[in-house]
C-alpha cells in the first residue's frame, strides 16, 4: 500500500515516522510468534500482563488517542475493548483489574491479531489522508505511541520470563546464544568533580515528560564504579551473610527477608553444582563475570552497604553517562541476558545495556514539571511517588529506546525487572 509519505524524498521526518510505526508495530507481534496461545494467555502474577493482553493494550492506545478523535468514519473494533485494554487511565474510561488480565480468555489471540491489524490499517488510513494541520496535531501522539509500544515489548519479554520461571519444565522462550568469555574487569571508581550541574532532557528529540524540565543541581564530589555489581561479588555478598545481616537492610527490606522472601536474586535456584538462574533460554548456571540481575532497591542498597559504598543518585549517574554513547547489550544483540563486559580503562562501561540501574532517588517531579492536559497526563505525573528511579536500560530494552536523560521507575521490592546496581561513594 502507497501513501502519500512514501512518495515524498527518504529522511523526511514524516516518513521517517511512519516507518517507526511500521517498524514498531511488527516488532511486537515478531515477540509474539515464539508463544503458543496458553502463554500469551496466562497471568503469573499481579505485576505481570498476558503477551495478548499487552499486544491489544498498545493498539487500544494508537485507537483511543489518535484514531477515534483524529480518522473521520473509523469504527472501533469492539465496544468493550476500551474497558478491557485500558491500563491506568481514568479520564478514558472504566478498566478491567490489572490482577484479572489473565482471566481474559476472549477475546483470544487471533482476535487480538485480527484487532492489532484493524488499528494498523486505521493508521495507515490516517497517514495517507493527513494533511499538513492534522499531521501536526497527530505527528507527537504517533511517536509517543511508537515509544510506549517499545516499553511494552520490554514488559513482554520480562512477563515472559517470569511465567516460564514458574514452569517446572523450565521452558525457553528463545535458543541460548552464547557469549564471549569473559573474566570480570577489574572493579576501578571514577571521579567526578561534582558542582552545579544541569540534568534533564532539552532539545528537540523525543524525550517523556518526567524527563523535564532541564535544570540545576549541586553535586557534591563522587566516584562512580566503572562497570556494574557482579553475579560472582553477589554470590560473595551471600556467602558473608547477606541475606542474614540486619544491620544492612532497610526496615522494610529486612521484613521481607524475615518473611522468607528474599534469600537470593529473584529466579535463581541452588543446584548440586552451584547457583543457576533462570533466563529467556531457559535455566543455566549463573555467569560469576556477567551483572547481577533481578535484584530488588532494597537488596541493591544491603549490598551496597555491604561493600562499604553506596548507590548513585539519578544526577550522578547522569552527569556521567551523558558523555557515554546509549549503547549496550541491549534486545537487539540476542543475549536477552546480562553478560559480561569488556575491560576498558577511562570511562565507566555498560552504563546502557544489561541491567537497568538502581538509584537512590525517589521518583518525584523535577523542579518546574508539569503534567501534560488530559489523559495522557496520567503517562507519569501520577505515579511520583513510592517508587525509584532506574537508569540505563537493558538487555531486553529496544535498540535506540533509552537516552542518558532516560527515567525509569519502580516499587522498591519489586524484581522482575532486569534491574542491577552499580556502586557509589563521595569523594575523599
Amino acid at each position: 500500500m502507497q501513501t502519500r509519505e512514501s512518495a515524498q524524498p527518504h529522511g523526511d521526518a514524516r516518513d521517517l515516522l511512519v516507518e517507526r510505526f511500521r517498524t514498531v508495530r511488527a516488532h511486537s507481534e515478531a515477540l509474539a510468534q515464539p508463544l503458543t496461545a496458553e502463554d500469551q494467555t496466562v497471568q503469573s502474577m499481579p505485576d505481570c500482563s498476558p503477551t495478548k493482553w499487552h499486544l491489544a493494550h498498545v493498539s487500544w492506545f494508537f485507537e483511543t488517542f489518535i484514531l477515534v478523535p483524529h480518522l473521520t468514519g473509523y469504527e472501533v473494533r469492539h465496544p468493550q475493548f476500551s474497558h478491557l485494554f485500558n491500563s491506568y487511565y481514568e479520564a478514558a474510561g472504566s478498566r478491567h483489574p490489572r490482577f484479572e488480565r489473565g482471566l481474559i480468555t476472549r477475546p483470544g489471540v487471533v482476535e487480538v491479531a485480527e484487532y492489532r491489524a484493524h488499528v494498523t490499517a486505521g493508521m495507515e488510513r490516517l497517514f495517507s489522508v493527513a494533511d499538513v494541520e492534522t499531521w501536526e496535531r497527530i505527528a507527537p501522539l504517533v511517536d509517543i505511541g511508537n515509544h510506549h509500544e517499545q516499553q511494552h515489548q520490554e514488559l513482554i519479554l520480562m512477563d515472559i520470563l517470569n511465567l516460564f520461571a514458574r514452569n517446572p519444565l523450565k521452558p525457553a522462550y528463545t535458543p541460548y546464544r552464547p557469549s564471549l568469555a569473559r573474566e570480570a574487569p577489574a572493579l576501578r571508581f571514577h571521579d567526578h568533580p561534582g558542582g552545579i550541574v544541569e540534568i534533564g532532557h532539552a532539545g528537540a528529540d523525543f524525550a517523556y515528560d518526567n524527563e523535564g524540565p532541564r535544570h540545576r543541581t549541586l553535586l557534591q564530589p563522587f566516584r562512580l564504579a566503572s562497570r556494574p555489581v557482579t553475579n560472582g561479588e553477589w554470590l560473595d555478598f551471600m556467602a558473608d551473610g547477606g541475606y542474614r545481616r540486619a544491620d544492612l537492610w532497610l526496615a522494610d527490606g529486612w521484613a521481607r527477608v524475615k518473611a522468607g522472601e528474599y534469600e537470593a536474586p529473584l529466579y535463581w535456584e541452588r543446584g548440586p553444582d552451584g547457583w543457576d538462574a533462570m533466563t529467556l533460554s531457559g535455566q543455566h548456571p549463573v555467569d560469576r563475570a556477567a551483572p547481577v540481575c533481578h535484584v530488588s532497591y532494597y537488596e541493591a542498597d544491603a549490598f551496597a552497604r555491604w561493600a562499604g559504598k553506596r548507590l548513585p543518585t539519578e544526577a550522578e549517574w547522569e552527569v556521567v553517562a551523558r558523555s557515554c554513547p546509549p549503547e549496550g547489550n541491549f534486545a537487539g544483540s540476542g543475549y536477552l541476558r546480562p553478560v559480561a563486559g569488556p575491560d576498558q580503562e577511562g570511562a565507566p562501561t555498560q552504563l546502557f545495556g544489561d541491567v537497568w540501574e538502581w538509584t537512590q532517588s525517589p521518583y518525584s517531579p523535577y523542579p518546574g514539571y508539569k503534567p501534560a492536559p488530559g489523559a495522557l497526563g496520567e503517562y507519569n505525573g501520577k505515579f511520583m511517588a513510592s517508587q525509584f528511579v532506574l537508569r540505563g536500560g537493558c538487555c531486553a530494552t529496544p535498540d535506540g529506546h533509552v537516552r542518558a536523560t532516560y527515567r525509569n521507575f519502580f516499587y522498591p521490592h519489586q524484581r522482575w525487572v532486569f534491574a542491577g546496581l552499580r556502586l557509589a561513594e563521595d569523594a575523599a
